[in-house]
């Protein structure tokens, strides 16, 4: 096959998050997260599936990385679960989970893997839920910044580049809004204080970075989903505007413009919390680079009886499988194979925000994938949406946007959050059973590509 060349120095990576793979919820002093208390509430994930083992990574640390190298990566995203670091959220610091991060990382080097952690992947502290009500109050902002500076000082030595936050969206409206994710609440006001409040956090971890380890590089990653009006009418078109604020801007505004996008933030001024002064030049200091996860496209269509926004957003169930519909293939989460969107995002950067440093630090697909008799593991259906989607960034950078790199979702099939180990997005086949590893097709594929830019 045939491999698109991307430039010198392009980094090439797969992802991965702490709840997702270690495993290991009660060992060597980690504190239960929001995810541990939502994942054994009964009702909540799919098959009553939880994280309590996941894929063992914790203890298969160096295995894993063996297998990275194995597959050519020359960089790893992983995620630093903040209750290994401070079990009740705050005061005390479990140094063994310090410790756990630094092996890691140093294996990672020796292995000349460079290591991006993320320090907030959603599994927050479940002391600071129940103390604090989490990220509804500003005071976790604040604990997450001396959160951060203490795995800074411990790592920062060797560690260069940092994301502060996972997919503020996400964590904000799945969490607080639809009740789909934990904490599992329903309030319209609580996604936009958690909003806020977690891009404060933000902006104050990447003050404490720039104070304790300036030789850093830092960024945050976000979500970014093209929406499309469902029909080519004046209403629709202005709901697809709404809802492309509501979930895109929402971040990319504060962050780049210093302010929430209009007329979304006047729209909606009497649920949301009142901005302090100094906010907003905290979340809008300068970052060395943005981090955006794209998977597909979606629609809007305006509802004149929904409060505020007057608008709906398309969403699919997780389906049973993937399947094809009009001719369009989906994944096995419902989600359409669409790789025109990742570039539209990356035009988006450059055209609207001034094309700032971008990674795309996830971008793959669940399929439903099975070992054959000799125990190989073909998935041709997520090469063809590898190939076409980074076919669509590297499309983006010759045209100026300023692309820095690619990380897979995800390194190895884990837990899905909602969809439990129902849904697979590795490149990596996990028996959950025996926690044997398998390279896919995919993977096998992807190992092609990254040896492709060397020749």
């Amino acid at each position: 096959m045939e491999y698109p060349k991307f430039p010198p120095g392009f980094v090439f990576g797969a992802a991965s998050s702490a709840y997702q793979i270690e495993g290991a919820v009660n060992v060597d002093g980690r504190g239960p997260s929001v995810w541990d208390t939502f994942s054994h509430t009964k009702g909540k994930i799919r098959n009553s599936d939880n994280g309590d083992i996941a894929c063992d990574h914790y203890n298969r640390m160096a295995e894993d990385v063996a297998l990275m190298k194995s597959l050519g990566l020359k960089a790893y995203r992983f995620s630093i679960a903040w209750p290994r670091i401070y079990p009740d959220g705050e005061g005390q610091v479990n140094q063994k989970g310090l410790d756990f991060y630094s092996r890691l990382t140093d294996l990672l080097l020796k292995n000349d893997i460079t290591p991006f952690p993320t320090l907030f992947h959603w599994d927050l502290p479940q002391a600071l839920q129940t103390r604090y009500n989490g990220f509804e109050n500003r005071a976790v902002s604040s604990l997450f910044a001396d959160y951060t500076e203490t795995v800074v000082r411990a790592l920062g030595d060797r560690v260069v580049n940092w994301t502060t936050l996972n997919e503020p969206f996400e964590f904000a409206a799945l969490g607080h809004f639809l009740g789909q994710h934990a904490p599992g609440k329903t309030s319209l006001p609580a996604y936009f204080r958690v909003m806020h409040h977690l891009l404060l956090g933000h902006g104050m971890a990447v003050e404490r970075i720039r104070a304790v380890a300036p030789q850093c590089k830092m960024g945050i990653v976000v979500s970014l989903t093209p929406i499309h009006p469902q029909t080519d009418t004046d209403k629709d078109r202005q709901a697809a505007m709404l809802a492309n604020q509501f979930l895109n801007h929402i971040t990319l505004s504060p962050i780049y413009k210093g302010s929430y996008p209009e007329p979304l933030w006047g729209r909606t001024r009497l649920l949301h919390p009142a901005v302090k002064e100094g906010d907003m030049s905290l979340i809008s200091q300068p970052i060395d680079f943005l981090g955006i996860n794209n998977y597909q496209r979606e629609f809007a269509t305006f509802r004149w009886y929904v409060p505020f926004l007057q608008m709906d957003i398309s969403g699919s169930d997780i389906a049973d499988t993937e399947f094809v519909r009009d001719g369009v293939q989906h994944t096995s989460m419902g989600w359409e194979v669409y790789p025109q969107g990742i570039y539209e995002c990356l035009r988006l950067l450059k055209d609207e925000y001034n094309n700032p440093p971008v990674y795309i630090t996830e971008n793959g697909a669940a399929f439903d994938d099975r070992p054959l008799e000799d125990g190989t593991v073909n998935d041709p259906l997520r090469v063809q949406f590898l190939d076409s989607y980074i076919r669509k960034a590297h499309q983006a950078l010759e045209e100026g946007c300023d692309l820095r790199g690619y990380f897979v979702w995800s390194l190895m099939d884990n837990f899905e959050w909602a969809a439990g180990y129902s849904k697979r997005f590795g490149i990596v086949y996990v028996d959950y059973a025996t926690q044997k590893r398998t390279v896919k097709e995919s993977g096998r594929w992807y190992k092609g590509l990254i040896h492709a830019q060397s020749r």
